[in-house]
């Protein structure tokens, strides 16, 4: 799958899923922005991508900060080009019982998990409108597909990022711009062995009796930013080792 001459920004791309993404990217040709609230983190991804001969900068920002945003798309447009393929990947989980969780957690979800690919995707689309061509992945969850256990305010943030992906798709389908989701289902990252979660037993209780690779996700979002699938927008591309099928 060639990007040989685009620009991606992977938010959230200092470690698990973005970080493989970038570097998959990175593998296709694509100069990568890693965009992440770990600076450090985000500059060593760009090293890597770098010291295997691709281009890539890192560097800390916010990506639910709308003037963070901004300043961080001047500076991915300085050093390399207009953007015209975004991940939008960032976010944050949390295992809460509904009747503990609070307004404040609430808000916090929906702004880092909602509000973020809005307002990423609000900055860079006007480059991709004036390319006339564009991809953009949206990384939802399938806790949003089925429903989890206190996970009410993660699991709606990210249906909300699945509904945003199909009315964006439906606005640009004309404009050569794809917008599509991607929700992992049950994926070995960080942030899976951070929460309360048995990797080992859940994995033995999955279809394929194993965890899913951040390289899994990774090759999906390499299909969909690529000009094979120039005709796929408004899709939700589960890679969930049968987790979810429908």
């Amino acid at each position: 799958m060639s990007l040989n001459g685009k620009v991606a920004v992977v938010t959230g791309a200092a470690r698990g899923l973005g970080k493989a993404i970038a570097l998959q990217l990175a593998t296709d040709g694509a100069a990568i922005a890693v965009w992440d609230l770990d600076g450090a983190g985000a500059e060593a991804t760009a090293a890597e991508i770098t010291e295997a001969g691709g281009r890539a900068i890192g560097f800390a920002a916010d990506c639910a900060d709308a003037a963070v945003i901004a300043q961080a798309a001047a500076r991915t447009r300085a050093e390399l080009g207009p953007i015209t393929v975004l991940v939008n990947n960032a976010g944050m989980t949390g295992f809460v019982p509904f009747q503990q969780t609070t307004e404040e957690l609430w808000d916090r979800m929906m702004k880092v998990n909602l509000k973020g690919p809005f307002l990423c995707t609000q900055e860079i689309l006007p480059d991709m409108l004036a390319a006339g061509w564009g991809r953009i992945v949206n990384i939802s969850s399938s806790s949003a597909q089925t429903g989890a256990p206190v996970m009410s305010a993660y699991a709606s943030s990210k249906g909300g990022v699945i509904a945003f992906t199909k009315a964006m798709a439906i606005e640009f389908a004309d404009k050569g711009i794809t917008v599509n989701n991607i929700p992992p289902g049950f994926v070995d990252t960080p942030m899976l062995r951070e929460g309360p979660v048995d990797v080992d037993a859940a994995a033995k209780a999955s279809p394929m009796k194993r965890p899913g690779r951040p390289e899994d996700i990774a090759a999906a979002c390499s299909y969909l930013c690529s000009e094979a699938a120039g005709y796929v927008t408004g899709q939700t591309l589960g890679v969930n080792g049968g987790r979810v099928i429908y």
